[in-house]
């Protein structure tokens, strides 16, 4: 796939995925509160005093971003597999931004413009370029569009009582 040429329902779905992947953790907390809700930390905490990842990051948020978003996959012609992974691979990059805002010493939940969206788009839209169809442009595209998605959609959901902050 040529580099400049941008793929814009690859992009579209791309999209979705990441809202799928970093959505259904958020919706599945508002459904189910706080009833199965364990820490994949386990509460550890590091040398530096601080938790690992926090109560926000927990199996349930991450399981259900790996069933849901091969089922919208499903929906928009990509593999399963894809799906699963891309759903792991969200996960995966919202856990290290997550270790990363405990290591800053930024409390949890705590707003951290572009390490709250970069990480979690990044990274599976990189790692599954190829089965995606994405080119380089189309790569700075998602990860920039998610992070205006994230900005304007996430005071909406606060307001809806969706989501426990405004960010």
């Amino acid at each position: 796939m040529p580099l400049l040429s941008s793929c814009w329902p690859c992009i579209f779905q791309a999209l979705v995925l990441l809202g799928v992947a970093n959505g259904t953790p958020v919706i599945i907390n508002k459904v189910l509160s706080n009833r199965w809700s364990w820490p994949v930390d386990k509460g550890l905490k590091l040398s530096d005093g601080q938790r690992l990842l926090g109560n926000a990051k927990t199996w349930r948020g991450l399981c259900s971003a790996v069933f849901f978003t091969p089922v919208v996959a499903i929906l928009l012609g990509i593999e399963p597999l894809i799906g699963a992974l891309f759903g792991a691979l969200a996960m995966t990059g919202d856990l290290l931004a997550s270790f990363i805002k405990r290591r800053l010493m930024r409390t949890e939940s705590s707003r951290a413009r572009g390490l709250d969206t970069v990480p979690e788009s990044l990274l599976p839209i990189w790692l599954l370029k190829e089965p995606l169809a994405l080119n380089f442009i189309d790569i700075a595209l998602i990860v920039g569009l998610f992070f205006l998605i994230e900005e304007f959609v996430s005071p909406v959901l606060y307001k809806l009582h969706i989501r426990k902050q405004p960010y």
